[in-house]
């Protein structure tokens, strides 16, 4: 499937984290080859900017570079940065600066700065869908503390707000509840420890953190859920869940860059305040890793 022919938000859509030098500043030579490398291992696109880029602590000049040398690597067709911000009007110039450098559509966390209403959650998107590139939702309830339930997906779907929705609350069952309410909002997996559940209920894509490490395994998994073919999907899935768990814990920048180390590919440090994992974590994302290279999956 080529990009003419998909939405820009559909297939596997690699959630890229940040390559740090030493002395933390970004390697946007490392970034911008770790990007086509995601490309042209079968991925379809990437999401910089997202939590797993550690958008919270770049500076505005950083993030705005994530962005352009991601266009620049891959095409702006294949990038949907993430434009959250505490305030819409933020949100606005991130959307504004992802248009301006290409972008085909971007990524949106509700406000999150304190416990939005349902009316601040309607304005939130309004605002951000108006700079005129498609906005896909976003809805991380663990750690934003603002749910985008089914009933207000279908709100923000219905006035034109959002065309998808990122979904990582981990509940399977809202998948069926938001294509009752909301059948033309497109539906993407959030959490990689539930991409066989939700592409099973018609995922049309995967907004993914693993991949990062296994992007042709994690491919052929994904093409295999979403088309039905349960025997290389289920053999799969169970022998990499030990690492896509990883995906769904607070530690999951630091789980992600590991493996990647790992296996030759830099990951490199995290910005404070994320600490390096704790001995025990290490111990387990290494063997996941580990067993999963010894079984041909990298």
């Amino acid at each position: 499937m080529t990009t003419s022919q998909r939405s820009p938000w559909h297939g596997v859509l690699v959630a890229t984290p940040l390559p740090l030098n030493d002395d933390l500043t970004v390697n946007y030579v490392r970034y911008a080859e770790h990007c086509a490398w995601l490309v042209e291992n079968g991925c379809d696109g990437v999401v910089p900017n997202g939590s797993l880029g550690e958008y919270q602590v770049l500076t505005p000049q950083e993030r705005a570079k994530v962005v352009e040398t991601a266009v620049a690597a891959v095409g702006g067709e294949r990038v949907m940065p993430g434009v959250a911000a505490y305030g819409s009007g933020e949100a606005c110039r991130w959307a504004e600066q992802a248009k301006d450098a290409g972008c085909a559509s971007v990524m949106l966390l509700p406000p999150n700065a304190y416990r939005a209403d349902e009316r601040s959650v309607l304005a939130h998107y309004e605002a951000v869908a108006a700079v005129g590139l498609p906005v896909v939702a976003y809805n991380n309830p663990v750690d934003t503390k603002v749910d985008l339930v089914p009933e207000l997906l279908a709100k923000l779907h219905r006035e034109g707000f959002v065309r998808g929705v990122k979904e990582f609350s981990g509940d399977v069952r809202r998948a069926y509840r938001i294509a009752e309410l909301a059948p033309e909002l497109d539906l993407l997996i959030g959490a990689d420890d539930v991409l066989l559940e939700l592409a099973l209920a018609g995922a049309k894509g995967w907004i993914a953190g693993y991949p990062n490490m296994l992007p042709a395994t994690s491919v052929e998994l994904y093409r295999a859920a979403v088309s039905g073919d349960l025997a290389t999907a289920t053999d799969l899935y169970r022998r990499l869940h030990p690492l896509l768990r990883w995906d769904s814990r607070p530690e999951f920048v630091q789980a992600i860059k590991l493996s990647m180390d790992i296996i030759g590919r830099h990951g490199g440090p995290c910005r404070p305040p994320r600490m390096p994992l704790a001995p025990d974590q290490e111990k387990a994302v290494r063997a996941a890793t580990e067993q999963a290279v010894a079984a041909g999956l990298v």
